[in-house]
C-alpha cells in the first residue's frame, strides 16, 4: 500500500465487519423415538451434549472469518504503524531540521549583536583612552599656568618697589594686570573642562560596562546555542527534561531582547560622539589659551621693553643735563670765587680812597677845602661802593645761583638714580624672571 504524508491521529474506520463472536444458537436435541430407536437410560447422556454437522461447519467458517478478520486488522494496523512511524519520523527530523535552522540563525543574530557590542567597546575603551590623554594635557596645561601667574604677580610685586615719582601706572602695569587676569581666567577654564572631562570619562566607562555585560551574556547564550545546534539523535550527553518547554515570566521577547541591545548600542554610541566632541573642544580651548597667553606675554614683553628705551632715555638725558650742570656750577663757582675776589680786590682802593678822605679831613682852619681833590675822593669812594653793592648783590646772585644748581645737581642725581632702580627692577628682575615663561608646547599641555 501506498504511504501518505497525513499524521493519523485516531483509529482509521475498518474497511470490513469487524470480527466478533457470532451468537449462540440454541438447538433442540433429537430424540430417537422411533419405531427402530432404542431408548433407554444408559444413552441418555451421550445424545444430549452434541451439535449437529451444520453446526460444526458454521463454527468452522465463524472462527474462519474471525481469523480473516483479525489478520485484516492486524495487516492494517501494522500498515498504519509503519505509516505513522515514517510520518512521526520525518516529522521528527523536519522539526528537529528547523529547530536547528532556527538556533543556526538566532546564532547568526546574537553573533551579530555580540560583534556590534564588542566593537563598541573596542571604540569605547578607545576613546576613553584618547580622552584621558586629554584630560593629562589638561592638567598638564594647568600646571604650566602657575608659573606665568607666579612671573605676573611677582613683576607686580617688584614694580611696587620703584620710587617716586616711577611709580605710576604705566603701559607695562596694564598690560601686566590684564595678563594675571587672563591667566586666572584660562585657570578656571580649565579646571571647568577637566570637570567636564571626568564626567564624561565616568559615562563612557559606565556604558563600557553596560556593553561587555550585555556582550558577555551574549557571549554565554552564544555558547549555550552553539552547543545545543551541535546536538544531534547520536549525542551521548542529552537527556529528557520534561519541564523545559515552559517559558519563563523574566523571558524577554526578540523584539524586547533586539531593543535593548540597540538602545545599548545607542546610548554608548551618543557618548561616544560627545567624547569625540569634547576632545575637538579641549584641542580647541588648549589651542586657543596657549596662543592668548603667548600672545598676551609677547604683549608685556614688548611694554617692558619700550618701558625700558623710555627709562634709558630720560636717565641719559638727565646724566646729560647733570654733566651740563655739574659744569654750570663748576663755573658759578668760578664765578663766585671770582665775585668775592673783585670785592675783596675793592675794599684797598676803598680803604685808600676812605684814608684820604679821613687825613684830608684833618687839615686845619681855612685848608679844609672842598676842592676838585675832595670831590673826586668822594666820588671814587661812592663810585666805590657803588660797586662793592653791586658786586655783592651780584656775589648773592651767582651763590643763590650756585644753591639752585646744587639743588638741581641733587635731584638730578636723585632723579637718575630713580630711573636706574626703575631700570634694575624692569629689565634685571622682571625680564629675566619673564626669560622663564612657559613655551607654546608647554602651555598647550604637550610637556
Amino acid at each position: 500500500m501506498a504511504q501518505t504524508d497525513v499524521l493519523l491521529t485516531k483509529q482509521p474506520a475498518p474497511q470490513t465487519v469487524p470480527a466478533c463472536e457470532l451468537p449462540r444458537k440454541l438447538y433442540d436435541v433429537a430424540r430417537n423415538t422411533g419405531a427402530y430407536t432404542s431408548s433407554g437410560l444408559a444413552t441418555a447422556g451421550f445424545r444430549t451434549a452434541k451439535y449437529l454437522v451444520d453446526e460444526w461447519f458454521q463454527n468452522c467458517y465463524a472462527r474462519y472469518h474471525q481469523a480473516f478478520a483479525d489478520r485484516d486488522q492486524s495487516e492494517r494496523q501494522r500498515h498504519e504503524s509503519r505509516q505513522l512511524a515514517a510520518e512521526t519520523e520525518a516529522l521528527a527530523q523536519r522539526t528537529q531540521e528547523d529547530s536547528t535552522k532556527k538556533v543556526g540563525q538566532r546564532l547568526q543574530d546574537t553573533h551579530c549583536w555580540k560583534s556590534e557590542l564588542q566593537r563598541e567597546v573596542h571604540d569605547l575603551v578607545a576613546e576613553t583612552d584618547l580622552l584621558l590623554a586629554q584630560k593629562q594635557r589638561l592638567e598638564h596645561a594647568l600646571d604650566a599656568t602657575a608659573l606665568p601667574f607666579s612671573i605676573a604677580t611677582d613683576n607686580l610685586q617688584c614694580r611696587q618697589r620703584r620710587q617716586h615719582p616711577d611709580l605710576v601706572r604705566d603701559h607695562v602695569e596694564v598690560e601686566l594686570l590684564k595678563e594675571a587676569e587672563l591667566i586666572r581666567n584660562i585657570q578656571e577654564l580649565l579646571k571647568r573642562t577637566i570637570m567636564q572631562a571626568v564626567n564624561q570619562i565616568r559615562l563612557n566607562r559606565e556604558h563600557k560596562e553596560t556593553c561587555e555585560m550585555d556582550w558577555s551574556d551574549k557571549v554565554e547564550a552564544y555558547n549555550i546555542d552553539d552547543t545545543c545546534a551541535r546536538y544531534h539523535n547520536q549525542s551521548t550527553d542529552v537527556q529528557f527534561h520534561p519541564h523545559s518547554t515552559k517559558f519563563e515570566e523574566s523571558a524577554s521577547t526578540p523584539e524586547t531582547w533586539a531593543k535593548f541591545t540597540q538602545e545599548n548600542l545607542c546610548r554608548a554610541e551618543r557618548e561616544h560622539l560627545a567624547s569625540a566632541n569634547l576632545r575637538g573642544l579641549i584641542d580647541c580651548i588648549l589651542r586657543d589659551t596657549s596662543e592668548d597667553l603667548r600672545l598676551q606675554c609677547d604683549a608685556v614683553n614688548l611694554a617692558f621693553g619700550n618701558r625700558c628705551e623710555e627709562l634709558e632715555d630720560a636717565r641719559h638725558k638727565l646724566e646729560h643735563h647733570l654733566r651740563k650742570t655739574l659744569r654750570e656750577i663748576t663755573d658759578q663757582e668760578h664765578n663766585v670765587a671770582a665775585l668775592k675776589q673783585a670785592i675783596k680786590d675793592k675794599e684797598a682802593p676803598l680803604k685808600v680812597a676812605q684814608t684820604r678822605l679821613y687825613q684830608r679831613s684833618l687839615r686845619p682852619n681855612v685848608e679844609l677845602c672842598r676842592d676838585t681833590a675832595q670831590f673826586r675822593l668822594v666820588s671814587e669812594v661812592e663810585q666805590l661802593n657803588a660797586s662793592l653793592a653791586a658786586l655783592r648783590e651780584k656775589l648773592l646772585e651767582a651763590e643763590q645761583s650756585l644753591r639752585n644748581l646744587e639743588d638741581t645737581r641733587m635731584s638730578l642725581e636723585k632723579d637718575i638714580a630713580v630711573k636706574t632702580n626703575s631700570l634694575f627692577i624692569d629689565r634685571q628682575k622682571c625680564m629675566t624672571h619673564r626669560a622663564r615663561y612657559p613655551t607654546v608646547l608647554q602651555l598647550a599641555g604637550y610637556q
